[in-house]
């Protein structure tokens, strides 16, 4: 049982940047735009964190608790932000192609990354060769105090940072605003036919904007959330792996759906770390085993597109450009 419980947690934590990517892309997609820049935006939100965090434990004797968090969180939203509205103005505004523009929109994100990460302390007068902030990772990562006390049900519930919560708390409020709220339904509208929401009165620039930009924000708390609370607030360059590319498989796998990405998120973090969990692998087998989140992308893919009910399918102007002249 123990072991069992262990597998969870390590599937919950490993599927919680898959769950603020995916989550941030459903509602991005919703609109009618496939961002496939949502890597780099993961990885700008991660540097972007770090940075913020070592201007402010690095040159401030004393920190306090609540800057440590806040200052990182703010800077993670704002480099994040900063890469969404350039993703918007070239595929909103200029109409460039979504699928050029957020590829090469994950490559920038990751030279800005690694730039970054990789000269840092050398840029701020630092002598090191690596970033290792201690003070903002505890912060980040500090549990809820009763935690230990109640033994295993302790650990599977209650013995994650606050950005764990986080991502369950988005990702529900994220279904309640497409399914529940005038704007989200405007939003859905769009994504589905822009012409016609046009026609009825619904900006379909601005919302396509706030869905680029609110998605993208969530998607850079996943990169937050990577180094701050599972590398306890240290960078490594590439260390973020292509968990990208899993949080935007999980948007096929959940549907389009913000709660089913909790469960599939969990899943595909199960899977991606599965292979730890199983004695006697060789390194093919072990690889074998890592492509499986994709296998069953795949399978779903192609059991949805088979069945074609329209709540499961994708919103039928995704990945187009809208031109108001040809309503």
């Amino acid at each position: 049982m123990t072991k069992i419980i262990d597998i969870i947690v390590a599937a919950i934590i490993q599927g919680i940047p898959l769950l603020y990517g995916a989550t941030g892309e459903i509602i991005t997609e919703k609109s009618g735009n496939l961002n496939l820049g949502i890597p780099g935006i993961m990885y700008v939100g991660g540097i972007s964190g770090i940075i913020g965090g070592y201007i402010y434990e690095k040159m401030t004797p004393n920190p306090v608790t609540v800057l440590l968090i806040l200052i990182p969180l703010l800077s993670s939203l704002l480099g994040s932000l900063l890469m969404a509205l350039l993703y918007s103005f070239l595929t909103v505004t200029l109409k460039s192609n979504q699928n050029v523009t957020g590829l090469a929109l994950t490559t920038f994100g990751v030279g800005i990354g690694n730039f970054f990460g990789g000269s840092l302390v050398k840029m701020m007068g630092g002598t090191g060769g690596s970033i290792a902030l201690q003070q903002t990772g505890k912060a980040f990562r500090a549990q809820l105090p009763f935690a230990k006390s109640l033994g295993s049900v302790g650990k599977l519930f209650f013995s994650y940072g606050f950005l764990a919560y986080l991502a369950f708390v988005i990702a529900i409020l994220a279904a309640l605003f497409l399914n529940k709220t005038r704007a989200g339904l405007n939003l859905k509208a769009v994504g589905e036919n822009p012409a016609t929401a046009d026609a009825a009165g619904i900006n379909v620039t601005k919302y396509k904007y706030f869905a680029t930009c609110i998605g993208g924000m969530i998607a850079g708390l996943g990169g937050l959330y990577w180094v701050m609370d599972y590398t306890d607030g240290a960078w490594t360059n590439n260390g973020f792996g292509d968990r990208g590319w899993l949080a935007i498989a999980i948007v096929i796998f959940a549907i389009w759906k913000p709660l089913l990405a909790i469960p599939s998120a969990t899943l595909f973090g199960g899977l991606y770390i599965l292979s730890i969990y199983i004695p006697g692998l060789t390194s093919w087998q072990k690889e074998l085993i890592n492509t499986l989140p994709y296998v069953v992308t795949i399978v779903v893919l192609c059991t949805v597109s088979a069945r074609k009910k329209k709540e499961n399918l994708p919103p039928a102007s995704l990945g187009l450009s809208y031109f108001r002249e040809e309503r």
